[in-house]
């Protein structure tokens, strides 16, 4: 089933958030002080692209910069790729196939919101330790 869901889901609303947030990624490469935001923008698309079976979790090793450099991003970005989320979310509940996707659509909120200090794990490992995940 996550084979399916992840199929319908890159093609109706994976590839395109993935594109955006690479290239969100590619800038914030380009202005090098922008770097952490880069990396955690390619985590983000890396995530956009296949997440059901897929998990975001703090990573235990996250410190102050991390939470520094998450409420910049708040202010700056989050509030509005939230906002972007929550109404393709909308428009994906609108039919039954959509509900599912319209989950995960909620489910990418707190990772598109707070990126720094968060890794992907398996969804049947969600509480792994950060050096045994995906490294993504």
């Amino acid at each position: 089933m996550r084979l399916v869901l992840n199929v319908i889901w890159l093609v109706l609303a994976g590839l395109p958030m993935a594109l955006g947030y690479a290239l969100a990624g590619v800038i914030c490469f380009i202005l090098v002080i922008t770097i952490p935001w880069g990396i955690a923008s390619f985590r983000i698309a890396s995530f956009v692209l296949w997440p059901f079976g897929r998990t975001a979790v703090d990573r235990p090793t996250a410190g102050v910069a991390s939470a520094v450099g998450n409420v910049i991003w708040i202010v700056v970005a989050g509030i509005w790729l939230v906002i972007g989320h929550i109404a393709s979310a909308l428009a994906l509940a609108v039919t039954i196939i959509g509900i599912p996707l319209a989950i995960a659509e909620i489910k990418l909120i707190p990772i598109t919101l707070t990126p720094l200090g968060k890794q992907i794990v398996p969804s049947d490992r969600p509480f792994a330790t950060y050096g045994d995940t995906l490294a993504v």
